[in-house]
C-alpha cells in the first residue's frame, strides 16, 4: 500500500511515469476561485498542445484562514462516496488579486502566491510569513504498469520544522523520516499500525495539512524526500487543505471548525471506570462484590462497564444479557445504580451467525454484502459474523433499537469496540465505495450509536467509548487507546498514541489502566494508576485479569484512592478545560509543544504532557521510581508538595507511589472543589482558587464552568509590587483562595486567612467579589 514512486534523487521507478506540473497556461479568476490549468510539460510550440496530461487545479476558501487546493487529472470520472462531512462558510469572501506573474489569493490571514508565468509554484504565507510550498513537478499524475494511477503533492518541509498527528500512532511522536499509511487496522498500540487513521497533521511552524479522502492516503514524511511531506491517493482527483494558524492551537482550532468540534462528555464520565475485563468470568454477584468493596476502600466509582460476556458466547452481538449470569438484568442495573454508578456495556458492529438477530438482518438486507449477492461473512472475532451496513437508513434504525430498549433498561453508555476490520470486497447498501468507506465506517458506526444516546438521554448525557476513528469523529469522544501490553514500554507507547491523537484533533482520550494484555506487576499497577487519573478519562481494563486495586496489594488501594480524589478535586479546572475543548476544539491533553512552541527542547518531547493549559504531568516509567522531566522557563510549583522549581532544565527526581511530577505553570490560577466522593458536582460551590507563582505586574485569570457548562464564574489575579488583587466576577456562592508556593501574607483586606501545609488559605467575606492580599 505505500506509495513511492522514485528511485533516489534522479530516477524513477520502472513501474511508474511521473507527469508533474510544470508551469500555468491558462486560468480563470471567478467571485471567490481561482481555476488553473496546469500542462505536465513545457508548452514551446502549438504541436504541444496536442497531448496530456493536463492538471486542472482550484483553489478556493471553504472558510476563513483555510485554502482548498483541489487537483484533477480526468474530471469526469463518477464521484465516489463517502465525503468526510465539511462545515462550508457561505460567506467566505477571498481577497484575490493578480499582476503579469502571479496571483495572490487570500481567506483571513492566509495567503497562496501562484507563479503564472515560469515554472510552477504555489507558496502559502501566514500573515506574510511563508509557511510552505509545492513547486515544479511535486504536484503529479502518475500512473503505472498495473493500470493504477495516482496523485501526487509534495509540500515544503523547512529546517527545524517537524510533523505531528496523522491519528493515534504510537511510532515516534515527531513523524519526520516515517512512512504512514491512512487505513484503520486493528494493530494494538505496538505496531505502525493505527486504530484511529486521521490525513491531518500540523507543525511546528503554525500551520496545518488535511487531505480531504476518506480513502488511502499515503504519506512520506521527510522519507522519500527528506524535504518534503509527500502524500499520495489512487484516484484521478485530491484535495487538500491549507489551514493557516499562528500557532498549534490555532490551527486546531480551525480544522476542528472545518471537519466539527469534539462534544462535551457528561461530568460524571470524567471520574474512575472499573470494567469486568474481557476474558474473566463475572455475573451479578461478582460485579456487586467489586462495587461494593470499592465503596468499603472509600476509592470514589463513577461507572462499572461489562465487557463482552455480558452477552452469551457466540451470539456477539445479539444485544441480550445472558440468562445464565444475569436473569434479571433491569433490575440488577437498578440495584447497581443505587450504588451510584453509571452502566457502560460492551457492542460492536459485527452480527454472528449464531446471534438470533442475523436471520432478521439477513432478510431485511441490514448487513454488507458481496457482489454475487451474498451477505459478507469470516470466522475472525465471531464465528460466521457479518456487518451491519450504516450506509442503510433502515439498517441503523434498527441497530438503534436494539441500544434503545438498553438504554431503557439503565444502560447509560456504550463501549464501540472494533469498526476497524471493515473489508473491500462488498457492496453498500447506497452504492458508496468500499476502500473509501473502509476508513469511514468508524464514523458512521459511532454517529449512529452517539446520536441514540443523545437522543435517549439528551447531549449534555451522550458519551461513547469508542476504539476506531476517522476524521470528524472528535464530534463523539471519548476514545480509547487500544490493546496495550503490562509494561513500560507498552505504557510509553500508549502515551505517544495519546498525544498523536491530540494533534489530530481529538479532545479527550483514555487508556487502559496497567495494560491490556497480560497481568500487570503491582509496581505497573500503581505508576500506571497515577498517570491513567491525570488523564482526561480514567478507566481500569484488562484482558484475562481483574484490574480491582487489592488483587495488586494494599498499597495499590492506597495509590488508587488517592489519584482517584486527586482527580475529583481538580475537577472544575478539568471540567472547565473539556468545556472550552467543545467550543475550540483545543485538547485537554496537550503536547509540550502545544503550550510551548517557541521553546525547541518541547518539540520532541514525548514523555510528559500538559493537563490543560497549566499542568504538566511526568509519568513514572520504570521500577526505580526515578522521573525524568523537562520544565520549560519560569518558576514551577509540585501540586503535591509545593516545592518551587526554575524552569528551562531537565530534573530528575525519585518518586514513591503516592506521588507524580506534577507541576504547575508559572502565573496560573488553579480551580479545585472541596468534594472527593464523585467528579459531578457543584463546581461553583465553595471553589477554591489556587493561586501560584504571580509574577510582578503580571495577571492570571480562569473561568470555572458550572457543571452543564451554563453558569460560570471568572476569576482574575494581579501582582503589583507586594500587593495581590483578586477579583471574581458572578460569584453567587461562597468561594476560597489558596496561595501556593513562597508567599508571606501580612495582612488581607476584605477576607480572613490561615496557613496550613499546602499554603495560605483565605476565605473571603460574605458576600464579596473582591480582596485585597497583602504580602510582606
Amino acid at each position: 500500500m505505500i506509495m513511492k514512486f522514485t528511485d533516489g534523487n534522479w530516477l524513477v521507478r520502472k513501474e511508474y511515469k511521473i507527469f508533474g506540473a510544470t508551469e500555468v497556461n491558462d486560468y480563470e479568476i471567478m467571485d471567490n476561485s481561482v481555476i488553473l490549468y496546469v500542462p505536465t510539460f513545457h508548452v514551446i510550440s502549438r504541436g504541444n498542445t496536442l497531448g496530456g496530461p493536463l492538471l486542472t487545479v482550484e483553489i478556493s476558501s471553504p472558510m476563513e484562514n483555510v485554502i482548498s487546493v483541489k487537483l484533477y487529472h480526468f474530471k469526469g470520472k463518477a464521484k465516489k462516496s463517502p465525503k468526510f462531512e465539511i462545515n462550508i462558510k457561505d460567506d467566505v469572501e477571498a481577497d484575490i488579486k493578480e499582476d503579469d506573474s502571479y496571483i495572490t489569493f487570500t481567506s483571513g490571514n492566509l495567503m497562496a502566491k501562484i507563479k503564472t508565468k515560469g515554472d510552477w509554484s504555489i507558496d502559502f504565507f501566514v500573515d506574510g510569513r511563508r509557511i510552505t510550498g509545492t513547486g515544479f513537478k511535486n504536484m503529479a499524475y502518475i500512473t503505472s504498469q498495473n493500470g493504477k494511477n495516482y496523485l501526487r503533492e509534495q509540500l515544503d518541509l523547512g529546517v527545524d520544522e517537524y510533523i505531528y498527528g496523522l491519528g493515534e500512532r504510537f511510532t515516534p511522536f515527531v513523524k519526520n523520516g516515517q512512512v504512514v499509511d491512512i487505513w484503520n487496522r486493528d494493530g494494538g498500540t505496538s505496531s505502525e499500525q493505527a486504530y484511529k487513521n486521521i490525513p491531518f497533521y500540523v507543525t511546528n511552524k503554525g500551520y496545518g495539512v488535511f487531505v480531504n479522502d476518506t480513502g488511502l492516503v499515503s504519506y512520506e514524511i521527510a522519507s522519500e524526500r527528506v524535504s518534503k511531506v509527500q502524500f499520495s491517493v489512487m484516484d484521478e482527483e485530491m484535495e487538500y487543505f491549507i489551514i493557516g494558524g499562528e500557532t498549534i492551537k490555532d490551527v486546531l482550532i480551525n480544522y476542528t471548525s472545518l471537519t466539527g468540534k469534539p462534544s462535551l462528555p457528561p461530568a460524571w464520565s470524567f471520574g474512575l471506570w472499573l470494567t469486568t475485563s474481557f476474558l474473566t468470568n463475572y455475573d451479578e454477584k461478582t460485579v456487586s462484590f467489586f462495587i461494593d468493596e470499592m465503596m468499603k476502600r472509600d476509592i470514589p466509582l463513577s461507572v462499572f462497564h461489562f465487557d463482552c460476556f455480558w452477552m452469551k458466547e457466540f451470539q456477539w452481538c445479539d444485544f441480550e444479557w445472558d440468562s445464565r449470569y444475569f436473569p434479571d438484568p433491569e433490575n440488577m442495573l437498578k440495584r447497581l445504580k443505587e450504588r451510584g454508578v453509571r452502566i457502560s456495556v460492551w457492542i460492536n458492529p459485527y452480527i454472528a451467525q449464531k446471534s438470533k438477530l442475523f436471520d432478521e438482518a439477513t432478510e431485511k438486507g441490514y448487513l454488507l454484502k458481496r457482489a454475487n449477492g451474498d451477505v459478507w461473512q469470516w470466522d475472525l472475532w465471531q464465528p460466521g459474523m457479518g456487518i451491519v451496513d450504516f450506509t442503510n437508513p433502515d439498517a441503523c434504525q434498527w441497530f438503534s433499537s436494539k441500544l434503545e430498549k438498553l438504554i431503557d433498561m439503565g444502560v447509560d453508555c456504550f463501549k464501540t469496540d472494533f469498526g476497524e476490520r471493515i473489508p473491500i470486497d462488498v457492496v453498500y447498501y447506497d452504492g458508496s465505495d468500499p476502500e473509501r468507506m473502509h476508513n469511514y465506517y468508524t464514523f458512521l458506526y459511532n454517529k449512529v450509536v452517539y446520536n441514540t444516546l443523545a437522543k435517549k438521554l439528551g447531549k449534555d448525557k451522550a458519551i461513547v467509548f469508542a476504539r476506531s476513528a476517522t476524521a470528524g469523529s472528535q464530534q463523539f469522544p471519548v476514545h480509547w487507546g487500544g490493546d496495550c501490553n503490562a509494561t513500560y514500554e507498552s505504557m510509553a507507547e500508549t502515551l505517544r498514541g495519546g498525544l498523536s491523537i491530540s494533534m489530530s484533533g481529538f479532545a479527550f482520550w483514555s487508556h487502559d489502566i496497567a495494560g491490556f494484555e497480560s497481568t500487570a506487576t503491582p509496581d505497573i499497577y500503581k505508576r500506571w494508576t497515577a498517570f491513567g487519573l491525570l488523564s482526561s478519562h480514567s478507566r481500569l481494563h484488562g484482558n484475562a485479569a481483574y484490574k480491582v486495586p487489592w488483587l495488586y496489594g494494599e498499597e495499590a488501594v492506597d495509590v488508587l484512592r488517592y489519584f482517584t480524589k486527586l482527580k475529583n478535586k481538580l475537577m472544575p479546572y478539568l471540567y472547565s478545560k473539556a468545556y472550552e475543548a467543545s467550543i475550540t476544539g483545543v485538547p485537554v491533553m496537550r503536547p509540550m509543544v502545544m503550550e510551548f512552541q517557541d521553546d525547541p527542547t518541547c518539540a520532541y518531547v514525548d514523555r510528559q504532557y500538559m493537563l490543560g493549559d497549566s499542568l504538566m504531568v511526568a509519568p513514572i516509567f520504570n521500577e526505580e521510581g526515578i522521573a525524568k522531566y523537562y520544565l520549560p522557563k519560569g518558576k514551577w510549583t509540585n501540586y503535591l508538595n509545593g516545592a518551587v522549581i526554575n524552569g528551562q532544565q531537565w530534573i530528575q527526581e525519585k518518586h514513591g507511589y503516592m506521588s507524580i511530577p506534577l507541576m504547575v505553570r508559572p502565573n496560573t490560577i488553579i480551580a479545585t472543589g472541596n468534594i472527593d466522593s464523585k467528579p459531578d458536582y457543584d463546581y461553583l460551590d465553595n471553589v477554591t482558587f489556587e493561586i501560584f507563582q504571580l509574577e510582578n505586574g503580571l495577571e492570571a485569570s480562569t473561568i470555572v464552568y458550572g457543571i452543564n457548562g451554563e453558569d460560570q464564574v471568572t476569576v482574575n489575579a494581579k501582582r503589583e509590587g507586594n500587593s495581590i488583587v483578586v477579583n471574581v466576577d458572578k460569584a453567587k456562592k461562597p468561594w476560597n483562595v489558596l496561595l501556593r508556593g513562597i508567599y508571606k501574607v501580612k495582612e488581607t483586606i476584605g477576607a480572613s486567612c490561615d496557613e496550613d501545609e499546602f499554603g495560605i488559605r483565605i476565605k473571603p467575606e460574605k458576600g464579596r467579589s473582591k480582596i485585597n492580599i497583602i504580602l510582606s
